[in-house]
């Protein structure tokens, strides 16, 4: 419950108690609050063992679930996104074959060493040649 509370930060909470309290109620005020937070702890545990009581073994069925969904918080969306655009592929842009250390053609892109992986090949423009337009995506 208060995993994320170090010793700096309950000294600041003493001290601030010990000045909007005074020092004559702090003691009476951290007893309460003592047993505030125990009946609390209290309430949450009896409810999770009256939960699995009137549940019985479908409990764990649900508790797997929820697990699951824990496990999300430590999700990378970036890397879950670059994962499946990319398919794991190591290096997407072709930058491996920049600066001379693979076969590079003019336009910038690799040079096939084999056969051809995609249906058609697509010639560079030729000087002087004005692109294609397609007007649907403009």
């Amino acid at each position: 419950m208060f995993e994320n509370i170090g010793w700096g930060e309950i000294l600041v909470l003493i001290v601030a108690g010990l000045f909007i309290l005074g020092p004559e109620r702090l003691p009476e005020a951290a007893a309460w609050l003592g047993r505030t937070v125990r009946k609390i702890r209290d309430f949450a545990t009896g409810a999770r063992q009256q939960l699995r009581d009137e549940v019985g073994t479908d409990f764990e069925e649900f508790r797997k679930p929820i697990e699951d969904l824990r496990n999300l918080r430590n999700l990378d969306p970036k890397h879950v996104v670059r994962q499946h655009l990319f398919d794991g592929d190591p290096d997407p842009l072709g930058l491996n074959n920049i600066n001379g250390t693979g076969p590079v053609n003019g336009n910038g892109t690799s040079s096939p060493t084999g056969p051809a992986t995609t249906p058609h090949q697509v010639e560079p423009l030729k000087a002087g040649e004005k692109p294609p337009v397609d007007p649907d995506a403009t």
